[in-house]
């Protein structure tokens, strides 16, 4: 027979072993959606994890925006400074989007070590870069001489 004190430990138990199943679900969806920040360096060392989504960001390199004919796929490189790596897009770019601008881009590698990229994103002031392109491009003496209002930022 339980008391009403091993009754009420009893629920305790089992609240708490509930909120940890319920954070353990969360915690798992959370990571899932998670899209992490790799500059074109950290993609080329191989830090970038293969098959699942990230982020990129850097400078489109000059001269390298290459469209298919009859396509809306675009391929171009993206820029840290000593790094570069090859781009594949397929559908509409910004308007803001040119060579030696900075942009961010949504994809992941594939095998061949070309990122497919899902969404591409310009910057929308002419100040801004993601912070972390910043940095890289800085520590390269890469930073373009227009983006010196960022650091003041």
């Amino acid at each position: 027979m339980m008391t009403p004190r091993r009754r009420r430990m009893m629920w305790v138990a089992l609240m708490v072993a509930g909120v940890c199943i319920a954070a353990f679900f969360a915690l798992t969806a959370f990571q899932k959606n998670l899209l992490y920040f790799y500059t074109p360096s950290q993609v080329a060392s191989g830090e970038a994890p293969k098959g699942y989504p990230f982020r990129i960001g850097g400078l489109v390199v000059k001269e390298s925006v290459k469209r298919e004919p009859d396509s809306l796929s675009v391929r171009f490189e993206v820029s840290d400074g000593p790094n570069a790596v090859p781009v594949l897009y397929t559908g509409i770019l910004p308007d803001l989007f040119r060579e030696g601008q900075g942009i961010i881009a949504v994809g992941q590698v594939d095998d061949a070590g070309t990122f497919q990229a899902t969404e591409v994103l310009a910057k929308h002031d002419e100040n801004y870069m993601p912070p972390e392109v910043a940095d890289s491009l800085k520590k390269n003496g890469q930073l373009p001489a227009d983006y010196s209002e960022y650091q003041k930022k």
